[in-house]
């Protein structure tokens, strides 16, 4: 919790309206017929979403909160500090054209896992390195993977394996952001196997 926080300046609505089994409670909502979810936090969720939804046989995007107390968190709640949500993009995928440990080496390419609660400029622990899933099997890729990925570093790995917890959808503008054009109006491509550098904040 930051200064401000401490000081009584966070969200007050943070504050009144926890409700911890709400938002603790697993994602329950349904992927269409025949396809999986996959939920990741690695930083500021526009470059990390663009990232993904080049990746042939991903279906569908989204950028939302989850792993917080607080039930439907807005953008500013959790940039207070004081939710404990991350910001994460939900994957779904066709795991026929697209396998979990593609996604995974998406997620370690596009981001620092060995920063705690920091992803470049972006501080605090909404931008923490996170790796929430859906079955079993997803839970065992997610740590092989990781044990191989800190092989390649020779700094600890911080990235938190978890089961995925309710996921809040983003407000709209947050959604598909770079692609829209981002900050400065730039749209970037989100064509499948698209290469272009992505600009994080457009």
């Amino acid at each position: 919790m930051n200064l401000l926080n401490k000081l009584g300046f966070g969200s007050p609505r943070a504050a009144e309206n926890k409700d911890s089994s709400i938002a603790q409670g697993p994602d329950n909502d349904i992927p269409a017929p025949g396809q999986q979810f996959a939920q990741f936090g690695a930083g500021c969720f526009w470059g990390v979403e663009l990232a993904f939804q080049r990746v042939s046989g991903v279906t569908k995007t989204e950028v939302g909160y989850s792993q917080g107390f607080l039930h439907d968190p807005s953008y500013e709640d959790v940039c207070s500090g004081t939710t404990k949500h991350s910001e994460v993009v939900r994957v779904q995928y066709d795991a026929k054209e697209c396998g979990y440990e593609t996604l995974l080496d998406v997620f370690w390419a596009r981001h620092d896992p060995t920063t705690p609660n920091r992803q470049g400029n972006d501080v605090g622990t909404q931008y923490r390195s996170g790796i929430y899933y859906y079955t079993p099997e997803q839970e065992k890729a997610a740590q092989e993977s990781l044990e191989q990925q800190q092989k390649e570093l020779n700094r600890k790995i911080v990235t938190e394996i978890l089961p995925a917890k309710k996921f809040y959808r983003a407000e709209e503008y947050n959604q598909q952001y770079l692609e829209k054009g981002g900050r400065f109006g730039f749209k970037q491509s989100a064509a499948k196997e698209c290469k272009d550098p992505i600009r994080c904040y457009g």
